[in-house]
C-alpha cells in the first residue's frame, strides 16, 4: 500500500537511450530530487510498460530498434499529454525541426550541461502536474529546410531557437558578424514556417541610398517626387502574407524606423505620396552586425524598435567559435563548387584539414566558401595540399594571414590546445600551459635582448633573480 502511494504521488521520469553512460548519468542526477527514475535502453521495452505511464520522458533520437522521433508518436497515440524531451549527439537543423513539430516538450542537444537538462525535466514535470497541455503543431508536407550545416554547440542553440520559433508568427532578430549566414538561417526560418508557400523579400538597408530607402520598403505613388514617373509597390507589399528580411537594420536611418515601428504596431503603411492606408500581414525577420544596445546609447537606434524586433534573438556564431564544423563546411562546398562549375570534386589532405580548422576566418562562411570555389578552380590536383592553397592562406604567410584580423589572434590556438589537452583526460591545466607560456615568453625576451639577462629581464617586466629563478625552474639553464 505504501509503495502504492508512492507512485500515485511521485513523478516518474522515464530515460530511453541505448547508451549506457547516457542511462547512468541522468539517473544519478535525479537520485536527489523527489521523482522516481525508470531506465530503458530500447524504446520497444518502455513501449511495453505504457500501462504504468510516465510523468515526463526523455529519450534519445537515434537508437536501433526504433528511432526517438517515432517512439514520440507512439507515446502520444498512448497518451497526448505525457511531455518528452528528446535528446541528440547528432544535430541539425531537420532534426531540431521534427522534434517540435511532432509535438515534443523541449530539444536537448548532446553534450549537456547535467543542471539544464535537469532543469529542463523539473518544467517538464511542474507543466505535466498543473495540468498544461502543449499547443498543437501541424505537421508539414511541403518545403523542405534548407541545409545549414553544423553540430558545434554554438549551432546547437541556432536549431534549438528555429525548431521552437519557426511555427510562431513572432518578430525575430538575427545577430552576427558579417558572413555567418544570417540570410541563411531567416530563409529557414520562412521554410520552417506557415507562410513557406507564400513570398519571401529580402532587403539590405546598408545597401541602398537613404534617400530612395523608404520607396523601396512602402513604394510610392506616381509624381509623388521627381523621377516618379509610375506608381510603384514596396517590399512591404511584396512580402505581402510572406516574410520579409531587413538585413543591416542597424544601418536604417533614424528618421525611417519612426514608420517601421509602426508598421510593425498596426500592419499599416502609406506609400511614399499616398493618402490611403494599405494593410499587410508580413512577418518581419531583421539582422544586424552590428551590438544594438550600444546603438541605442548613442542615440543611433530606436529603443522602442529594438524591443519590437528583439522578441526573440537567434545569435549566429563566427566560424571561428564553431571550429569542429569547419571539415564539414569544407567538404560541402568543395562538393558544391565542383556541381556548379561541372569540375572534379577536390579533396582536402589531412594537413590542409587541419590546418584550415585553425585559422581566424574573418569573413567567416561566406570567406570559407569562396576558398572552396578557388581551389576547386585552381588546385591542379584531385587532393589539395598546403602549396596548393592561395598565397594569403599558406602557413610561410603568416604576417598576411594575420592581417586579417584586428588583432593578433594568439588565443584561438590556446584554446584549441586546452581543449585537446582537456580531452585527452589530464589533469594541470594551468600548469602545463604556465610553464610553456613562460618559456616561449622568455625565449623571445632572450632573442631580442641578444641573450643579455639584465635587458631579457627588463623585457619581461622582473628582476634579474626572477629571470634567474624562472629559467632554473624551467631547465632552461642547461
Amino acid at each position: 500500500m505504501i509503495e502504492t502511494k508512492i507512485q500515485e504521488t511521485t513523478p516518474v521520469i522515464w530515460v530511453v537511450d541505448d547508451d549506457a553512460s547516457i542511462r547512468w548519468v541522468l539517473d544519478a542526477a535525479l537520485e536527489d530530487r523527489d521523482y522516481i527514475v525508470r531506465s530503458f535502453d530500447s524504446p520497444l521495452t518502455a513501449l511495453q510498460n505504457m500501462h504504468e505511464p510516465p510523468t515526463v520522458v526523455i529519450s534519445d533520437v537515434r537508437m536501433p530498434e526504433m528511432d526517438g522521433l517515432t517512439f514520440m508518436e507512439a507515446v502520444h497515440e498512448i497518451n497526448p499529454s505525457i511531455p518528452v524531451i528528446i535528446m541528440t549527439a547528432h544535430t541539425d537543423l531537420d532534426t531540431a525541426v521534427k522534434s517540435f513539430q511532432s509535438k515534443a516538450f523541449d530539444y536537448l542537444p548532446k553534450p549537456f550541461e547535467i543542471e539544464d537538462a535537469l532543469a529542463l525535466i523539473d518544467r517538464a514535470v511542474r507543466r505535466q502536474l498543473s495540468g498544461g497541455k502543449s499547443g498543437t503543431r501541424k505537421k508539414r508536407t511541403t518545403k523542405q529546410p534548407l541545409n545549414i550545416i553544423g553540430s558545434a554547440p554554438t549551432m546547437q542553440e541556432v536549431f534549438r531557437i528555429l525548431g521552437r520559433v519557426s511555427q510562431v508568427d513572432v518578430t525575430v532578430l538575427i545577430n552576427g558578424e558579417t558572413g555567418t549566414g544570417k540570410e541563411l538561417v531567416a530563409k529557414a526560418l520562412h521554410e520552417l514556417s506557415r507562410r513557406a508557400d507564400q513570398p519571401f523579400v529580402a532587403i539590405n538597408s546598408a545597401a541602398i541610398p537613404r534617400e530612395l530607402l523608404e520607396s523601396e520598403l512602402f513604394g510610392h505613388e506616381k509624381g509623388s517626387f521627381t523621377g516618379a514617373h509610375t506608381q510603384r509597390i514596396g517590399r512591404f507589399e511584396e512580402a505581402n502574407g510572406g516574410t520579409l528580411f531587413l538585413d543591416e537594420i542597424g544601418d536604417m536611418p533614424v528618421d525611417l524606423q519612426t514608420r517601421l515601428l509602426r508598421v510593425l504596431n498596426d500592419g499599416t503603411f502609406y506609400r511614399v505620396g499616398g493618402k490611403l492606408p494599405i494593410k499587410t500581414d508580413v512577418r518581419v525577420v531583421a539582422a544586424t552586425h552590428r551590438n544594438m544596445e550600444e546603438m541605442v546609447r548613442q542615440g543611433k537606434f530606436r529603443e522602442d524598435l529594438l524591443y519590437r524586433f528583439n522578441v526573440i534573438r537567434i545569435k549566429v556564431p563566427a566560424l571561428r567559435e564553431r571550429r569542429d564544423d569547419i571539415p564539414a563546411l569544407l567538404s560541402y562546398y568543395l562538393s558544391e563548387e565542383a556541381k556548379q562549375y561541372n569540375l572534379d570534386e577536390k579533396t582536402l589532405s589531412k594537413e590542409v584539414e587541419a590546418y584550415l580548422s585553425t585559422l581566424p576566418w574573418p569573413g567567416n562562411v561566406r570567406q570559407l566558401r569562396s576558398v572552396c570555389t578557388w581551389l576547386t578552380i585552381m588546385a591542379p590536383d584531385k587532393e589539395v595540399h598546403m602549396d596548393d592553397l592561395p598565397l594569403e592562406l599558406q602557413g610561410g604567410s603568416s604576417a598576411t594571414q594575420l592581417q586579417t584580423t584586428e588583432q593578433d589572434d594568439w588565443l584561438t590556438p590556446l584554446r584549441l590546445w586546452a581543449e585537446k589537452f582537456l580531452y585527452s583526460g589530464k589533469d594541470g591545466l594551468h600548469t602545463e600551459a604556465e610553464g610553456m607560456f613562460e618559456r616561449v615568453l622568455i625565449e623571445e625576451a632572450m632573442k631580442a635582448s641578444l641573450n643579455h639577462r639584465q635587458k631579457a629581464a627588463r623585457l619581461m617586466g622582473w628582476g634579474r633573480n626572477t629571470l634567474t629563478r624562472k629559467t632554473q625552474a624551467l631547465g632552461m639553464d642547461d
